[in-house]
């Protein structure tokens, strides 16, 4: 293999290994500064964009033991990949193609499997990292919670009966 292609498969398998998914998508009719513009959402979420060679990205992620793509490998495609909320850049994903109506999400893969475009889609319906940890924490702490009412249910009884009578007897 020619030294040029080697170097392009090595670059394709540094950018898969930045994390736990891969979100490939098709970027015909999109502008230089719509690239940039969607470099600079993604960046908040740690996110690179990428376009790749097919040849390459197939090489790669073979290497890498990454699910079957191959029909999804048809026509330009860029890979999403960094960060860890893969449902962050989802969303971003999903604002750009609804902003500027250009961007086409062909397919993904999380963790070791395939996912489809709706699959994505539904990624980015999903809530963020920190509101499904805060919900996560308040289902998590509601038991306990509610276990500390009761225990404090019969003393504060017993103490309101006991204000009762007082004041019953001050009363007379």
């Amino acid at each position: 293999m020619r030294a040029e292609k080697q170097y392009l498969i090595s670059e394709v398998e540094t950018h898969l290994k930045k994390s736990d998914y891969v979100i490939l998508a098709n970027f015909t009719n999109v502008s230089v500064a719509d690239t940039a513009e969607l470099r600079k959402r993604l960046a908040g979420e740690k996110a690179e964009f990428h376009v790749v060679k097919n040849s390459s990205l197939r090489v790669a992620a073979k290497a890498l033991g990454l699910p079957e793509f191959e029909s999804s490998l048809i026509g330009p495609t860029a890979v999403v990949v960094g960060g860890k909320n893969s449902a962050g850049v989802a969303k971003v994903l999903k604002q750009f193609f609804k902003d500027k109506k250009k961007l086409q999400v062909k397919a993904g893969v999380l963790g070791k499997k395939l996912i489809t475009a709706k699959d994505v889609d539904a990624l980015a319906e999903l809530p963020s990292l920190d509101v499904l940890r805060a919900q996560f924490l308040g289902l998590v702490s509601q038991p306990a919670s509610m276990f500390v009412r009761v225990l404090i249910a019969a003393p504060s009884g017993l103490v309101n009966v006991l204000q009762a009578k007082v004041r019953a007897a001050e009363a007379k």
